[in-house]
């Protein structure tokens, strides 16, 4: 009898280990699956749970289980999602066929097509009101020294969009305001990390040249080289980068107020080597070539609309976008434009891929495998940020960032993430799989 006790808490003992191991694989289970109308997703669920469809989803979503025929007694359970419909389906996680644990909604949409980009864009941005860079002392007409700003709370990085009421324009807009209001208190209009409120302010009248001043250092713009990414023909909306526009000096993203993308050439090449990531070098012409406008600056790259199509993408072939469960390791293409205006293939690996159920950067290794790039810019340097990542035949996301000590490597991003925030593709938005 003793014997028979050990097997019995043995077998309690494993039962117990198996439970707590997949509880935790169900706490990591995602409560959104996104799936393409055409495609099947496999999803594996291990022993005591199983996966049942809800009574009205049936329309939109089958489900298959390989292991019916085995009345479900297998440790791991593989099931089959067919999407019928396009819409919302809702699924159910069950512990031992009974319980219900888990909500699972699955989003059927259609597939999507985009142009794939890889062209290098000049990029123009003007910012929300001024962005404060630094903050100094003054030497007022009395010989005293004063730091005003400073002394209202106001930091680096703050955003200032307006004076006693009036929306700034430019860095030339605000000593305009100051000094037409002079000694009196100004109510200054802030952002900082997304707040907005007021504070007030003396001006001091500098001896240096007479004008009021704050005691700041503002910036207002921003131009630079970068590549685009994608443009959709149905929406004409187009995604570039891959990150944010950030500030130089306090690395604060840059709230868009206006700004545009216009065509550039590459002019040479700084090559990028182990501790010193490389750049492309570039020219264009704000008058000439302008492109779109520029209407977002997020942490996932600049999002906008085309101007004029016809003569940029014209006989320009659409591709369809990957979801991030499509991406694998493995061989896969960037498309960059290194020289000119010509826009070439490189082969490159996906090393590494983060597993993201919400939008999040660096989603992606990614090592430069083709000798011809490796030669002319020693791997990825910047301004090549947007270059879409392209394997078997979809857009599966884009090159953000390099590996600092090691230029053949670097970040990509997800192409999800960045429909998502051009606002033309949302497969885990229920809004946007009701719609279709």
């Amino acid at each position: 009898m003793p014997s028979c006790k050990k097997i019995i808490c043995l077998v309690l003992l494993l039962l117990l280990f198996i439970c707590s191991f997949q509880v935790l694989n169900v706490i990591k289970f995602p409560l959104e699956i996104d799936i393409i109308k055409g495609d099947i997703k496999n999803l594996n669920i291990f022993f005591p749970f199983s996966l049942e469809v809800n009574e009205d989803s049936e329309e939109i979503v089958r489900i298959s289980n390989s292991n019916d025929e085995k009345l479900n007694l297998s440790l791991r359970n593989s099931y089959n999602l067919e999407p019928i419909n396009n819409g919302i389906a809702k699924l159910k996680l069950k512990f031992l066929g009974i319980f219900s644990v888990r909500n699972i909604q699955v989003n059927v949409v259609n597939q999507s097509y985009l142009i794939p980009g890889g062209e290098a864009i000049g990029v123009k941005l003007n910012t929300k009101g001024v962005l404060v860079v630094a903050t100094s002392e003054i030497i007022g007409v009395d010989g005293k020294i004063y730091n005003p700003a400073k002394n209202a709370g106001i930091r680096i990085g703050d955003s200032i969009t307006a004076i006693n009421g009036i929306k700034i324009k430019d860095a030339d807009h605000v000593i305009e305001l100051l000094n037409n209001i002079k000694n009196n208190k100004v109510k200054i209009e802030i952002e900082r990390n997304n707040v907005s409120f007021t504070t007030e302010v003396l001006p001091v009248k500098s001896k240096q040249d007479n004008s009021y001043r704050l005691g700041i250092w503002v910036r207002d713009k921003t131009a630079g080289i970068g590549t685009l990414t994608f443009y959709d023909p149905k929406t004409k909306k187009f995604g570039a980068l891959g990150h944010a526009i950030t500030d130089a000096d306090t690395g604060t993203l840059l709230k868009a107020e206006n700004g545009e993308i216009m065509k550039a050439q590459v002019s040479s090449i700084e090559q990028g080597k182990k501790g010193s990531p490389g750049e492309l070098r570039g020219m264009f012409f704000e008058a000439d070539d302008v492109l779109g406008k520029i209407e977002n600056n997020t942490s996932f790259g600049i999002f906008g609309t085309i101007y004029d199509d016809s003569k940029q993408f014209k006989n320009r072939k659409a591709l369809p976008i990957a979801l991030r469960s499509e991406v694998k390791p493995g061989k896969a293409y960037i498309l960059a434009n290194i020289e000119g205006d010509k826009v070439t293939e490189y082969e490159v690996e996906i090393l590494k891929l983060e597993k993201q159920n919400v939008p999040q950067a660096k989603s992606m290794v990614i090592r430069v495998t083709d000798h011809r790039l490796i030669n002319k810019t020693g791997g990825i340097v910047q301004g090549m940020s947007g270059s879409p990542i392209i394997q078997n035949g979809k857009i599966v996301g884009a090159v953000t960032h390099v590996f600092v000590n090691d230029p053949t490597k670097g970040y990509g991003i997800y192409i999800e993430w960045m429909l998502k925030e051009a606002g033309i593709y949302a497969d885990s938005d229920s809004e946007f799989a009701e719609n279709n």
